[in-house]
């Protein structure tokens, strides 16, 4: 029984994986090959060749990005884009939206983007209870105004999904600067713990000693 067991776990550690790494990946193609729908009825391939090709949509949403960045990079471009984003915020309701996706969005992907600047350790939710945060900046708005001293504005994420999590504001003073990198400290928060930071380049030290 020990051995099966052994054995169970050891599949298990093989395939939960492997699985769910081809789970994600075909959720991802399917929900891209839906980008087909953008076009006519007429120009899809499984009208134009007669049958389907799977990851179809993947190359063609590749492809519009592509075509829309460099679209939008040139001079003619960044107008067309300013003229769109000053109509979109003219709109009532599409403003709220829009405007708020806008920056989160410029924050996250645009170059000089500064989410998750620094990989925190900060006392959450109580104290005494230490977790990892990640800085997005400083307060900011009539929010600093109400908040004396020196402040930063942390995301801490919950695991292992980081996409959900909390947005506080702690006291610079309060919260520990960790010397690893903000990928580093998603891995570690997303293994809840197991991947730890520089284990797998010291294991590699250790074999070649």
């Amino acid at each position: 029984m020990a051995a099966i067991r052994k054995w169970l776990l050891a599949g298990l550690l093989v395939l939960v994986p492997l699985g769910i790494t081809v789970w994600v990946l075909d959720w991802v193609v399917a929900t891209l090959d839906q980008t087909l729908l953008i076009l006519p009825g007429s120009w899809h391939p499984d009208k134009l060749i007669g049958f389907h090709i799977p990851g179809f949509g993947v190359l063609l949403a590749l492809f519009i990005v592509l075509l829309i960045g460099a679209i939008a990079s040139n001079f003619l471009g960044k107008k067309l884009v300013s003229w769109w984003d000053l109509l979109l915020n003219r709109i009532p309701i599409v403003r709220s939206i829009y405007s708020s996706v806008k920056q989160v969005s410029d924050t996250l992907f645009s170059e000089n983007g500064n989410a998750f600047r620094k990989a925190l350790l900060v006392q959450w939710p109580r104290e005494g209870v230490w977790t990892i945060g990640f800085q997005t900046g400083t307060p900011g708005g009539d929010v600093a105004n109400h908040l004396p001293g020196d402040y930063l504005s942390v995301y801490v994420p919950t695991t292992p999904n980081p996409t959900g999590g909390y947005f506080v504001m702690l006291r610079r003073e309060d919260c520990v600067e960790l010397k690893m990198s903000v990928d580093e400290a998603l891995t570690y928060v997303i293994s809840m713990g197991v991947v730890v930071p520089g284990s797998a380049a010291n294991a590699k030290n250790n074999k070649l000693r």
